[in-house]
């Protein structure tokens, strides 16, 4: 057998009765999906489940597979320990999707699980599906901070594994959508929150499940998404199958998006393989940015690729390089970008070397291999770096945030000997108060102590 379908549901604890007490009224269209999908799945009679979900244990280099032969879980968290669940496992399928996805260089498996209760993103799924009369046991999979197609593929392990220990599967990818749609919500408003959510409901109401591979990755982070991933990876465990997309409900009166679709399969559709089309995608686009690269950004990634591949720093510039590089000096900051995320970032304040192209050149090296937050680069991931450089301007001193403009200015909090600093335009830092926040923390200062502020400008080349 292979997958039966696919059901796409969010997790709002104020959706159940028992913890909304009279307010899960005012998201009454998703509870009318939710039991309409669950309907659906016990028609279906499924031999398991499949739930991810973005509140199961998460690694940033790694997918965790709850081990174990059952779970349990409750919403004692949110006041209702009456409602408690209970799914057992199902371990042969569970050790089949890790067996292949390590035989496709996934990293994925059983190790590193801090809390084996059944989390909330799993629990109001499987709590409308018991109700419904879904029995069956579970795979419970955890998100990573691997890519969009990494995901993709894992939900195509998924698939293989269904079908080799011949399962009827049915996936369920909990997540909600944005949660900045509202200024009065528990995060506030963002234009990019309803940007996000009208881009991921029409991917549903089409079932063009590229676009979940290849959604803006700062649109998503400014919107503060929840659920893509599971998506993405739900979209990989029906690679290859025609379905028929029905988005059920879409509303988000408290001020996150919350959806309910499902992907009944109807046969094969060899059109509908979509990681191909994503890595083409990819490879056109890092092109393109590739070509238009300055000669400040190339600088910088010459200088890792030279280190990495060849274990040995670049001693000698480029004969070409623009009078500003070589005839002036100043501080400057070096980034590296990895599937749209952040996967390194050194600079200096103020000049360590003769001139910014050897301040870029050891920076771009350091911004590599010494970012205590992410491990060292490795060879295959030189060629998908995106990079940017950040040229700072001298500091000025400055009395109190009002002078701030995190758009505008990156800032520096200095308290005695310590120092934070934060560059400016960053995706999801939209205020002072944040940049100084994030700034004080990167130098250890307290929020108690008495700190001093200072802002920069920077001439920023991607």
């Amino acid at each position: 057998m292979t997958m039966l379908g696919a059901v796409l549901t969010p997790h709002p604890p104020v959706l159940l009765p028992e913890v909304g007490r009279g307010r899960e009224k005012e998201i009454a269209a998703t509870d009318r999906a939710m039991r309409a999908a669950a309907e659906q799945v016990t028609r279906w009679k499924p031999d398991v489940l499949i739930v991810a979900s973005p509140h199961t244990i998460l690694y940033g280099d790694y997918f965790h597979i709850s081990p174990g032969e059952a779970a349990v879980g409750d919403m004692s968290a949110f006041g209702a320990p009456q409602v408690r669940i209970l799914a057992r496992y199902d371990t042969a399928l569970r050790e089949e999707i890790v067996r292949r996805a390590q035989q496709a260089d996934l990293k994925a498996g059983f190790l590193g699980q801090r809390d084996p209760a059944l989390d909330h993103g799993v629990l109001i799924p499987l709590y409308y599906l018991q109700k419904a009369g879904v029995s069956c046991p579970i795979v419970r999979m955890g998100l990573s901070g691997f890519s969009p197609l990494a995901h993709y593929r894992l939900g195509q392990c998924v698939a293989a594994a269904v079908e080799a220990l011949g399962r009827r599967a049915v996936f369920v990818a909990s997540g909600d959508l944005s949660h900045k749609l509202k200024d009065d919500g528990p995060y506030g408003f963002a234009p990019e929150g309803p940007k996000f959510d009208e881009a991921v409901t029409q991917t549903m109401a089409s079932g063009d499940f590229l676009q979940f591979l290849m959604m803006n990755p700062a649109l998503c982070e400014r919107a503060a998404e929840c659920g893509l991933r599971s998506f993405q990876m739900m979209a990989g465990a029906l690679d290859g199958q025609a379905v028929q997309p029905q988005l059920l409900s879409h509303e988000g009166p408290f001020g996150v998006g919350y959806a309910v679709a499902l992907f009944p399969v109807t046969g094969r559709d060899q059109t509908r393989c979509f990681a191909a089309a994503c890595e083409q995608a990819q490879r056109d686009r890092l092109a393109a940015r590739r070509a238009g690269e300055d000669a400040w950004v190339r600088l910088a990634r010459l200088s890792l690729e030279t280190y990495i591949r060849t274990g040995s720093r670049l001693e000698t510039l480029p004969e070409d390089l623009p009078d500003e590089l070589t005839q002036r000096a100043a501080g400057a900051f070096v980034s590296l970008h990895l599937d749209g995320r952040l996967r390194g970032c050194i600079g200096t304040i103020s000049p360590t070397q003769k001139n910014v192209a050897q301040e870029i050149v050891r920076n771009a090296v350091s911004a590599g291999t010494r970012d205590p937050r992410f491990p060292p680069v490795h060879p295959e991931e030189l060629d998908a770096l995106e990079y940017s450089v950040d040229v700072l301007g001298a500091p000025e001193p400055v009395d109190s945030p009002a002078q701030l403009d995190p758009k505008r200015y990156g800032v520096i909090v200095s308290c005695g000997t310590r120092r934070g600093l934060l560059l400016p335009d960053l995706d999801g830092v939209d205020t002072a108060a944040q940049q100084i926040e994030i700034a004080r923390e990167k130098g250890g200062i307290r929020a108690n102590e008495p700190y001093r502020l200072e802002r920069f400008e920077v001439v920023r080349h991607v």
